[in-house]
């Protein structure tokens, strides 16, 4: 939306990979000074990646998703605490799924006017696995902003 000739958002969803939450954090830091001037919401969105729970699954016990899927909860609503915004124009969620694909109909559902993710630097581990961050701005059907961290992807979680 235009406002006096400034582009407007009210509606921005960040993706957040609570595992490394710094990558979001440039993101997160943009989408809270977007929605001071657009009066705007935004909702932040963890997606636990089913590709890397399956396959630990064939040697490890079972996993309580659905504990797992709390524990994510709590730590995301603790994340949208540091914020600084007012609670009624904060929201989040917890997915599980695919993280492009459940990102992509996260912001469907809510019908995000912008997504803002942050990505780590491009790296090998990039050109060999490709980037979540890559797909989400192929694929979506709103804006993409995309926020670079410092931190280069890697083959290995930190």
């Amino acid at each position: 939306m235009l406002r006096q000739g400034i582009l407007m958002f009210d509606k921005i969803l960040v993706p957040v990979d609570l595992n490394d939450p710094t990558i979001a954090e440039c993101a997160i830091s943009v989408a809270r000074e977007l929605t001071k001037l657009s009066g705007g919401s935004v909702r932040f969105v963890h997606v636990i990646d089913s590709a890397v729970i399956v396959a630990p699954m064939l040697y490890l016990p079972p996993v309580d998703f659905n504990l797992l899927a709390e524990e994510q909860k709590k730590a995301l609503v603790e994340l949208t605490k540091t914020i600084n915004m007012p609670a009624e124009r904060v929201s989040s969620e917890v997915r599980m799924g695919g993280v492009y694909p459940e990102v992509l109909a996260a912001a469907a559902e809510w019908k995000a006017d912008l997504i803002i993710i942050g990505a780590h630097r491009p790296s090998m581990a990039t050109y060999l696995l490709g980037s979540s961050a890559t797909a989400i701005v192929r694929h979506a059907t709103c804006p993409v902003l995309v926020m670079r961290s410092e931190k280069s992807a890697s083959l290995l979680s930190n």
